[in-house]
């Protein structure tokens, strides 16, 4: 109930930026468009700060990182692969183009950025840490903000019934297929994690805000640290695939995502990917978002 009501949340902020969208004043639209950019990064420094504090709470941090970092890099890497195959199948080939010298440091701009996001929220919470002061940052609430100024952006963009094709549908099941083998694969490196958990924790497609919670509270603290920095670290590689390669195979890049496709790195879909890629990952996002804790808690609860 409580990962229906998060979703209901996250939808609810969508719709009513959605909606809201041209009855604004067009001075207070100027503004959100101009921080939606930004956002990212404050998203990602408040995630640091999490995932500072979270490290300070484990009791082997070092064997959790390495395990929800082999896991995150399989599964990641498993849903690209799995969801170029499929559209391969099927006869898309990549995206024509090049990589250009303004792409390539572009590219790498970004990604340094976003990484020095994460380092000024992990120093900044390790500051405070020092002063004997815990810093609390809401990332559950600014990630709705985040979802508000989506959707205000969403307004904009052309809309029609492709966003319901099936070939979209392969992006979503790329990913579910591609998490499960990256799974498997993970296994033959992690021997202190059993491969039902393994795979109850690939199915959390990103969705650090959930999977954490809801395997804390069906297995152990452990599983859940683990789950929250597989999580938090399947949105990084996202970044990494976005910006180095989304513009040559976006829809495997969407994949790879998961269900971040539709809030943190959905700014990223339109900047790395284009417009015409935007409908992939809200469907995606959306139907990966729904299945997540619904997966997660089956798996947990067997």
């Amino acid at each position: 109930m409580q990962s229906l009501w998060l979703i209901f949340q996250l939808l609810f902020c969508l719709f009513f930026g959605f909606i809201l969208a041209r009855r604004l004043p067009q001075w207070l639209e100027k503004i959100a468009f101009k921080i939606l950019p930004f956002f990212t990064y404050i998203l990602l420094i408040a995630i640091a700060i999490e995932f500072s504090q979270t490290l300070q709470s484990m009791n082997s941090p070092t064997q959790i990182l390495s395990n929800a970092l082999i896991l995150s890099l399989a599964t990641s890497i498993g849903a690209f692969f799995c969801c170029y195959l499929l559209f391969k199948m099927i006869g898309y080939q990549p995206m024509q183009g090049k990589v250009s010298t303004d792409l390539l440091v572009g590219s790498l701009l970004n990604i340094s950025y976003a990484f020095i996001a994460l380092g000024c929220g992990y120093g900044l919470a390790e500051l405070f840490n020092h002063w004997s002061y815990s810093l609390h940052v809401s990332t559950w609430n600014l990630l709705l903000v985040f979802m508000f100024l989506i959707g205000l952006d969403l307004a904009y963009s052309p809309l029609d019934r492709s966003w319901l094709n099936w070939k979209i549908m392969l992006v979503p099941f790329g990913c579910i297929i591609g998490s499960l083998l990256g799974a498997v694969t993970a296994s033959l490196l992690i021997n202190n994690i059993n491969l039902k958990d393994l795979i109850m924790l690939s199915q959390g497609y990103g969705f650090y805000s959930m999977t954490g919670i809801v395997v804390t509270e069906l297995k152990n603290s452990q599983l859940g640290s683990i789950a929250l920095m597989n999580d938090l670290f399947r949105e990084i590689f996202a970044i990494l695939f976005m910006y180095l390669i989304g513009w040559r195979y976006p829809r495997s890049a969407i994949s790879s995502a998961g269900a971040t496709a539709m809030d943190v790195t959905l700014p990223m879909v339109k900047q790395a990917c284009g417009n015409e890629f935007i409908p992939h990952a809200m469907v995606s996002g959306f139907i990966l978002s729904l299945l997540a804790p619904i997966a997660v808690s089956i798996l947990a609860a067997l």
